[in-house]
């Protein structure tokens, strides 16, 4: 056992030996090169443009509206709808005050019940799990429907619409009553 162990111990010393002796020397060689090929590439960096002198303008409006206000648009519905034949149907719809249905497309709407009250029709609307009671005469959908007839199955409309044109026109819509089917 004990000469394996003193040739094992032999070899190990015999490897370091050689790696050690093969190490040395080249060492300031490397280093040289390395310093030439530094010093002689030299970075090309293009000069970045003077920057362009910004001149700010002066603001001259400040009488005007505003064009990020909603009075600015309401103008803008205002002037187109006085320049058509149909003026006079949209200027009395954008002078009054608008009701709370006006708001929610007609579409999402769903009639489903009829009431009477003290001898007015009165139907039932339902919008977004919550009812609502119209009577003749007030308004639905966002097409200044106002609403003429209630009848047993159905809400009668009268809407002002822009057609192709761009011109106001009467058109008539219904809102059918929907019966609901239980399982």
């Amino acid at each position: 056992m004990r000469p394996v162990r003193i040739t094992r111990q032999v070899a190990v010393l015999g490897l370091a030996l050689l790696l050690t002796a093969c190490s040395q020397g080249s060492d300031d060689e490397i280093h040289q090169w390395m310093t030439e090929q530094r010093n002689a590439v030299s970075p090309q960096v293009e000069p970045i443009a003077e920057p362009k002198r910004f001149v700010p303008q002066a603001y001259g409006s400040e009488s005007a509206v505003s064009p990020f206000s909603s009075e600015k648009l309401f103008i803008a519905l205002r002037s187109e709808s006085t320049a058509g034949a149909g003026s006079t149907l949209v200027r009395a719809e954008l002078d009054r005050r608008k009701e709370p249905l006006e708001l929610v497309p007609l579409d999402s709407m769903t009639m489903v019940g009829l009431m009477d009250r003290a001898g007015r029709k009165v139907a039932l609307v339902r919008v977004d799990k919550l009812l609502y009671q119209v009577g003749v005469g007030q308004y639905l959908g966002q097409n200044f429907g106002r609403i003429m007839q209630i009848d047993g199955h159905q809400i009668v409309l009268r809407e002002i619409a822009q057609d192709a044109a761009g011109d106001w026109v009467e058109r008539p819509a219904t809102l059918q009553l929907q019966e609901e089917t239980r399982k």
